[in-house]
């Protein structure tokens, strides 16, 4: 194995079939000039045919032939080493994919023999439940009549399932040889109750395996373990860590597999909570640090007016989110919460007292998943959060007072099987009520509705942002931090935009006003959503909003769901969506609205970038948003990158300085811009480590002191605009200094050198962008590509050099 090594950023690549590891090889010079230092890759086992994320893994002994296989693996890995990038790869422990059964060979194995299946152990079946058959819910309302026996098998539709030896004779009908089967097909209704195999959160085609048995582990990540011993893969991300029978144990062994190599854990931390220390961990996947990056960006001011103008929105977040998950507890993952109170049963049955009736128990554990505040509680550590949420439960049910107090003593207990149950099931409830179902259900400002946020915080001052940096760097300094990702509800750029509104306040009320009467919708909170999507992401494409509106819609589940579609209210929503195109007066409005909004969200979006980067953590850049990235909820932000088009921008933000570079017609000032802002702050991290060894929170005085955001990182020091709109209120920077050690410097976005003072003039400095990253003058001047080469030694003047030449390709591309 090679030495242990840390990233210092990384560039996260969507390896497909149409995007395979291939192209992603390809890919390496590119992530290389852009200054990422790793490249981090979705994950690549062999995943069900057609896959298009690679989180439905079917066999584990070797990486995706559709995307490329093992030896294309090996070669994207050499290439990345051989370009000094290390490779990151996400893996996923806690399920596999049983759509197409033939394509997993334990599933089959699994329905051919049930549980004298030689792999039987590897998943979480309760076969007693199905009365030692496992249930499959895949029949529509023909029911068996839909199931056609072929060559000895059973077809539902083109999917084939196996039989067991010895249960297929001549004459057979389909009901005589299903009967025989360790399997049973229900209707796939009956899966929100009658389940018996746990699934990744309510998705059936994804069964949950038992990681935490020693065989289980060896089987499903010995591939893994060979990518480390052949010195392939420098780091790993692990999917869904929380619905693991002991996330702790198996962050232990993968450890010991990989000896200790760079891990981040896709974990979801709620307000004030924490990373279990204990975990052998460098941090998470980076929700937490987006939640507080958002935020420094959003004006407090809006709240008020944007409650307003949600109109009939919920005011309650606790409300909201604890009927909400009661609601998915009670419904889409009912099998989860029936299987715990199986296990609970017994145990009710005190000395002298009545075992507790079945539907009592289900009744009690539906109200304590609906009433935690966190994902999951790491027992014993975590105690805390299971007795709040077990109060909680019997203050808002006192009719389930003695059924808690009976089950509470198995579920505080963390060696009990209902205690850790409950914890593996207590973040599915938590993730399909708050992020799939609540998040579409507010709107006031829909920017704040993403992973791992909570939108009952509608922003944080400078002070607290600062604040979170320090923690961060104290804590976890090798932690990731993002944007945008995979999952994301909205991308980095259309938040930046949504989050504008915020400054608006009273206009975007009128605009919001305008827009229902002339496209009205009779579910307000939904139609403030759609809205705000469209501004964001605009110019997004009919295509595109029409199927966000649909998902979101469904999600959201008040005037139409997934299962019974309302198609009357779905017109009506439809037609909100075609009137943003062909509505003559709605298109006025939007494009008025553009015209206000656009620098500003522009300005957002830069701010953001560069903070990120910047910022403590180990930063990451979701494929193309080093340009402009206006998307929405998945599948929408994994669409097909423009790799040429990005090449051409850097190759020409990087020309040479004699003739200069061309203009390049059709790139918006937008995307060259982030380009130029991604890739000099990456570059800077990567090259100059020690400019980053410390975060000091810069102070800022004069008129416009709150618009600003500013820290020094040991020698790089960041300024990023905050709330543009109210810059532009208060007649802009005016007197605005921001104090740092008296010291000459040099912007690298622009060349600009200031002079050995204590206070940087922001009204000077920040006139051509809104952001400025700032190094000594005798760093500047011995980089290359991406910092000023400096050939004036004027103070304060813009300086004919590399940066220079990147504004004059700016200007052209506006």
């Amino acid at each position: 194995m090679t030495a242990r090594r840390v990233p210092v950023s990384t560039y996260r690549v969507q390896v497909t079939s149409d995007f395979d590891l291939t192209a992603a090889a390809d890919l390496v010079d590119y992530v290389r000039d852009l200054g990422a230092d790793w490249l981090y890759l979705s994950p690549v086992l062999q995943a069900e045919p057609g896959s298009q994320h690679g989180y439905d893994v079917v066999d584990h002994s070797h990486v995706d032939t559709e995307r490329g296989g093992d030896e294309a693996f090996r070669v994207l890995a050499e290439a990345a080493h051989a370009a000094g990038l290390g490779v990151l790869v996400d893996v996923v422990p806690n399920h596999v994919g049983v759509a197409t059964p033939a394509a997993n060979p334990w599933w089959w194995s699994l329905l051919e023999h049930g549980q004298g299946s030689p792999v039987a152990w590897a998943f979480d079946v309760d076969w007693e439940a199905g009365d030692g058959r496992l249930r499959v819910p895949v029949l529509d309302d023909r029911l068996l009549d839909g199931v056609t026996l072929r060559d000895g098998r059973l077809y539902l539709g083109d999917t084939a399932y196996p039989t067991a030896p010895g249960t297929v004779h001549d004459g057979d009908t389909v009901e005589d040889v299903h009967a025989r089967q360790h399997y049973e097909f229900v209707h796939w209704k009956r899966a929100d109750h009658e389940l018996n195999y746990r699934r990744f959160f309510a998705v059936n085609t994804l069964a949950a395996i038992r990681v935490e048995e020693p065989e289980v582990f060896a089987a499903s990540h010995d591939t893994i373990g060979s990518w480390f011993r052949d010195g392939l893969v420098d780091g790993l991300r692990i999917d869904h860590p929380d619905g693991l029978y002991d996330p702790a144990g198996y962050l232990q062994d993968l450890a010991g597999l990989t000896g200790g190599a760079y891990t981040l854990v896709e974990k979801i931390l709620e307000p004030g909570e924490a990373l279990p220390s204990s975990w052998p961990v460098d941090g998470t996947t980076g929700y937490d640090a987006l939640g507080v990056l958002d935020r420094v960006f959003v004006d407090p001011a809006g709240e008020e007016p944007l409650t307003a103008a949600s109109g009939a929105e919920p005011t309650d977040w606790q409300q909201l989110t604890h009927d909400t998950r009661r609601g998915i507890a009670d419904g889409i993952l009912g099998s989860e919460v029936e299987r715990l109170a199986r296990l609970l049963g017994p145990s009710t049955a005190g000395a002298g007292a009545p075992q507790l009736p079945h539907e009592r128990i289900v009744d009690a554990l539906a109200e304590i998943v609906a009433s935690f505040d966190v994902y999951r509680t790491y027992l014993p550590e975590g105690a805390h959060h299971l007795i709040t949420a077990l109060e909680r439960a019997a203050e808002t049910r006192p009719d389930l007072d003695d059924v808690i107090d009976r089950i509470a003593p198995a579920l505080v207990d963390p060696s009990n099987a209902a205690a850790i149950r409950l914890q593996q099931t207590s973040g599915m409830v938590m993730a399909k009520g708050v992020e799939d179902t609540a998040f579409y259900r507010t709107s006031r400002l829909t920017s704040l509705s993403e992973v791992g946020g909570d939108p009952s915080v509608f922003s944080v001052t400078v002070d607290d942002f600062h604040q979170a940096q320090r923690d961060r760097l104290g804590s976890w300094p090798n932690t990731m931090t993002t944007l945008t990702t995979h999952d994301t509800k909205r991308s980095e750029d259309t938040r930046a935009r949504i989050a504008v509104l915020a400054e608006l306040g009273d206009e975007w009320t009128a605009t919001l006003e305008r827009l229902q009467s002339l496209a009205p919708l009779d579910d307000a909170v939904l139609a403030d959503l759609l809205w705000q999507a469209i501004v964001g992401a605009r110019p997004a494409s009919r295509e595109r909003l029409h199927a966000y509106a649909e998902k979101a819609s469904r999600e959201a589940g008040d005037s139409t769901t997934w299962t019974s579609p309302d198609e009357d209210f779905e017109r009506r929503m439809h037609a909100l969506v075609d009137a943003a195109f062909d509505d003559a007066a709605v298109v006025a409005v939007l494009d008025a609205l553009d015209e206000r909004i656009d620098a500003a969200g522009w300005s957002n979006g830069l701010g953001q970038k560069l903070v990120q980067i910047t910022a403590p953590g180990v930063p990451d850049v979701y494929q193309g948003t080093e340009f402009w990235d206006r998307s929405l909820v998945d599948p929408d932000n994994r669409r097909p990158v423009d790799y040429a088009e990005r090449r051409h921008v850097l190759a020409e933000l990087d020309g040479p300085d004699d003739d200069g570079p061309e203009r390049l017609p059709g790139i918006g000032l937008d995307g060259a811009a982030k380009l130029l802002v991604t890739s000099r702050a990456l570059r800077l991290r990567r090259d100059h480590p020690e400019l980053f060894s410390r975060y000091l929170a810069l102070e800022a005085t004069g008129s416009a002191a709150d618009h600003v955001v500013a820290f020094d990182r040991g020698g790089a020091i960041t300024i990023a605009t905050r709330l543009p709109i109210g810059l532009e209120r208060v007649g802009g920077w005016g007197d605005t200094l921001v104090h740092a050690s008296p010291l000459e410097r040099v912007d690298l976005l622009t060349g600009r050198r200031l002079p050995a003072d204590r206070g940087i003039a922001l009204a000077e400095l920040l006139t051509d962008f809104p952001v400025a990253l700032l190094v000594p003058a005798h760093v500047a001047e011995a980089t290359d590509h991406g910092t000023a080469r400096t050939t004036t030694a004027d103070a304060g003047s813009v300086v004919e050099s590399d940066a220079q030449a990147d504004i004059d390709i700016l200007e052209g591309h506006a």
